[in-house]
């Protein structure tokens, strides 16, 4: 083949084949430009959620569901839930749907005290809590700051305590030949690990810190609940929880009703309306992705820089 032709079929292929590497790199930036798009609408549909305005006389409902934690946005969830709703000049009551074991300590105190600044700032408008099957420790703490609390007679409520759970393997380790290697900086630093032999300072330090904390609970439920609460009940702060029928008379709950019937009977409205905070696919999609707009952007400068629109 002459040296020329074979030159230029030579230059042809490899014209092609760039092109062909930058029909590829294009598409590849597209679809990351498509990828990050729809991310940010997710965002943002997810950070601009349509407020919910009740037209009319309406009760507000925020629902307090599940374990009270961080990963839940218990507090975050409830408090704008709560300033929401009594923003709203439609909003003559808030019921709290309750329906939780509890949780942190540190987040129903939280909300105990939003609770009361808040009846403060709007005492026009009552903040009640209705349970459905459980409302218990962290949960009670929380419901205590509200103007009423009610329930069904098979509602669990109470347990009025704080726990700490952890468990020791040290005799297991022996038995299969297995030491700790642990090291510290400080002696108090590994408190309640399970690979040492429990000590008994430790013991008493931990102890003392979950009275304290009870000690919260106690004072906040009786500052909530005041002369309501039958305080010659040996078991009362013990721990221990009642169904909705034992109480009743304890003083725990202050009657029965579901949202419906205390916002048709007390409110005389069925106009309910839901100001809980959705923690919907926008929120789930916006949370795991974060961190992938970040990259894809990177990605993308990147590959501009590089000329890959050539």
């Amino acid at each position: 083949m002459d040296k020329n032709l074979q030159d230029q079929v030579m230059e042809k292929v490899l014209l092609a084949a760039i092109k062909e590497q930058q029909l590829g790199r294009r598409w590849k930036i597209f679809f990351r430009l498509l990828w990050l798009v729809l991310i940010i609408l997710l965002v943002y549909f997810s950070a601009n959620r349509v407020s919910r305005v009740p037209s009319g006389k309406a009760v507000a409902v925020i629902n307090l569901q599940g374990v009270i934690n961080s990963e839940n946005d218990t507090y975050t969830n409830i408090a704008e839930g709560l300033q929401s709703a009594l923003k709203n000049k439609n909003t003559v009551a808030v019921i709290i749907r309750a329906n939780s074991p509890g949780g942190s300590p540190v987040y129903s105190d939280m909300l105990y005290n939003e609770i009361l600044r808040l009846r403060k700032e709007y005492p026009a408008k009552p903040i009640s809590v209705v349970v459905e099957e459980v409302c218990a420790s962290g949960c009670y703490y929380i419901a205590a700051a509200a103007d009423k609390i009610y329930a069904s007679p098979a509602s669990i409520v109470g347990s009025i305590g704080v726990i700490y759970t952890g468990f020791g393997l040290t005799e297991l380790m022996q038995k299969i030949g297995v030491d700790s290697r642990l090291l510290i900086a400080g002696k108090n630093k590994a408190m309640g690990y399970p690979f040492v032999a429990v000590n008994k300072t430790q013991t008493v330090m931990q102890q003392q810190m979950l009275d304290k904390v009870h000690t919260q609970f106690i004072n906040a439920v009786k500052s909530g609940r005041g002369s309501r609460l039958k305080l010659s009940e040996p078991d009362l702060f013990s721990g221990r929880y009642w169904v909705g029928e034992e109480a009743t008379p304890l003083g725990l709950i202050d009657g029965y009703a579901t949202v419906d019937t205390l916002a048709k009977q007390k409110y005389h409205t069925d106009n309910i309306v839901d100001f809980t905070p959705q923690s919907d696919s926008f929120d789930r999609i916006a949370k795991k992705f974060g961190v992938t707009i970040t990259t894809f952007a990177k990605q993308m400068v990147y590959d501009l820089s590089s000329g890959s629109f050539m």
